[in-house]
């Protein structure tokens, strides 16, 4: 006899389907938020730290910014080209709970430097410009803390270079103009060297133009190092000073890294037990060749659409390409806690440089890695903002993406001109921060933040939801915020933990036990944010810390 499917079966049948094909966060575009009309100077640099507080900072030589320093103090270089005696301030400090900015205290030039947050969880920031190239600065999270600088903590001049924290702990600076080459930090004892990477030099199209300047640098699966430049890649080992693949060019050769500007980030790696880890980069927009030069005479051309895609663990690695919905130069990437990569700010047209960007690309993209090709860019509302050379945008713990910055001027310009200094301060919020999903997203109940965790431990981890749960709809993430500067989030990785099957409790409250990453070549050692995801809905992160 046959069997008959009866009106219930339908239903289960069409909403496990609809579980499958699609997400919650595919119904809606996300919202944007003003934080701060004015934050005084021009967010060029930002990092998250873990007690949800960011470090912002632009260059000492501007002139004077919009924000004073307290008590009469003020910043005396007889060296400065723009101000000699300059009483505001160039850092800042923003204050996520209270929404209010605190003005630090930078001494020597900090222009197109770069940064990574140390094990211990202070930002090491590293070279810049003009008497700034080799210093050292160190900030140290509390409430009233500033920078605290290192004269000739560098051997060369780090300017527009990469940093990286590696598994060991300490701090890889790779390359800056006209350095081929690259140091540790801190140093060790007889360490007061510098070590040549033909690569840096192989991949530059010449003084006047460059084209790999801030490298995009991941830490791979291996514990080697895996570094893109102009329009290619190679996998190095540090340790032993060699490299051990060369990745193909990307097809049709078109350069990605500064001043052709795309941008760069290492796709979510999963962590399972017994079983190698995959690694991907995604590398996204850019300029065409000869866009930089033609942009200096007055002529820009449209931005790169593309985007390539490349398994680095594979044996015979291969790019795949596809276009996103708008082309983008300038755009920063950011890993957000449900997996997804939020594509945001930028110009159309033209290259990276003082004035040489055109047509603002208002509108975010948030591209889905899982989706297959053809259905992984979603377009997002976009803002009212313009935001152009030396843009940023940083992941915050709740889940929003605090984004800054944009001065196309070698000074502050507000008027006359096409892209006025930007000193604006917002918040963009993904779709499942809206209120339609307040009933599927988890509250994390235990353990409780700033929690210390060791390498491959059993952890258990208790959270609530208000609706039904889809028990196999559950992951945890962990995410390691970003030094994010001129288009690239240096140090960002996000690790799908091992888990195992998601028991309840009582009162919506449920339980999952997971594994932490087995060593530090999947999470170096320090402060990441640590989500429970459900249905593509990402609770509000607690901070970990692993070592």
């Amino acid at each position: 006899m046959k069997k008959c499917t009866t009106l219930p079966h339908l239903i289960l049948s069409f909403l496990l389907l609809s579980t499958f094909l699609f997400s919650p966060t595919d119904a809606a575009d996300g919202k944007w938020e003003l934080l701060l009309k004015n934050v005084g100077i021009s967010a060029m640099h930002m990092q998250l730290l873990h007690n949800d507080r960011v470090v912002m900072f632009d260059r000492t030589n501007f002139g004077p910014s919009n924000l004073s320093l307290p008590n009469g103090v003020c910043r005396k270089n007889p060296n400065d080209t723009a101000l000699k005696v300059d009483c505001t301030a160039h850092s800042a400090e923003y204050d996520v709970a209270s929404n209010a900015v605190r003005p630090l205290f930078v001494f020597t030039d900090t222009w197109c430097s770069s940064g990574a947050v140390n094990p211990s969880g202070s930002l090491v920031q590293t070279g810049g410009s003009n008497e700034g190239e080799k210093r050292v600065r160190v900030f140290n999270p509390c409430a009233t803390c500033d920078w605290k600088e290192i004269q000739n903590g560098l051997v060369n001049r780090r300017w527009y270079a990469t940093d990286h924290i590696l598994p060991d702990g300490r701090q890889i600076i790779i390359g800056g103009r006209g350095e081929f080459n690259y140091e540790f930090y801190p140093k060790s004892a007889g360490s007061m060297t510098a070590l040549n990477l033909q690569f840096l030099q192989e991949t530059s199209d010449g003084a006047a133009i460059e084209n790999n300047l801030y490298p995009f640098v991941f830490i791979n699966v291996d514990g080697n190092l895996f570094i893109f430049a102009n329009n290619r890649a190679i996998l190095f080992d540090y340790v032993a000073g060699k490299v051990v693949k060369t990745y193909p060019t990307i097809p049709g050769g078109e350069p990605r890294s500064y001043p052709s500007t795309g941008s760069a980030v290492l796709l979510p790696l999963k962590s399972t037990k017994g079983q190698a880890v995959e690694a991907q980069v995604l590398v996204c927009g850019g300029a065409p060749k000869g866009a930089f030069v033609k942009a200096l005479k007055g002529t820009y051309m449209d931005a790169l659409k593309s985007c390539a895609r490349i398994k680095i663990t594979d044996s015979n690695p291969v790019w795949v390409m596809e276009d996103m919905p708008l082309a983008r130069i300038m755009g920063d990437m950011t890993l957000l806690p449900n997996g997804d990569v939020l594509i945001i700010n930028g110009a159309g047209q033209g290259a990276a440089g003082w004035d040489i960007g055109r047509q603002p690309v208002l509108t975010p993209v948030v591209y889905k890695p899982e989706n297959v090709v053809g259905s992984r860019f979603v377009q997002q509302n976009p803002s009212a903002i313009a935001r152009m050379y030396h843009s940023t945008a940083v992941l915050l713990r709740d889940g929003r993406v605090l984004v800054g910055g944009s001065n196309p001027h070698n000074r502050y310009e507000f008027s006359n001109v096409l892209f006025p200094t930007e000193l604006a301060l917002e918040a963009f919020s993904p779709s499942y921060l809206d209120a339609q999903f307040a009933r599927l997203r988890p509250s994390i109940i235990s353990p409780g933040s700033q929690v210390r965790l060791g390498y491959g431990r059993r952890l258990a981890i208790r959270f609530s939801i208000t609706g039904t749960i889809a028990l196999n709809s559950v992951s945890i993430t962990m995410v390691s915020p970003s030094f994010t500067t001129h288009s690239f989030a240096m140090n960002h990785r996000l690790v799908v933990l091992a888990s195992e099957k998601v028991k309840a409790l009582k009162n919506s409250t449920f339980q999952v036990q997971v594994t932490t990453p087995a060593s530090g070549n999947l999470a170096p050692a320090g402060y990441y944010l640590l989500h429970v995801v459900h249905q593509k809905i990402p609770s509000a992160g607690i901070w970990v810390k692993i070592r």
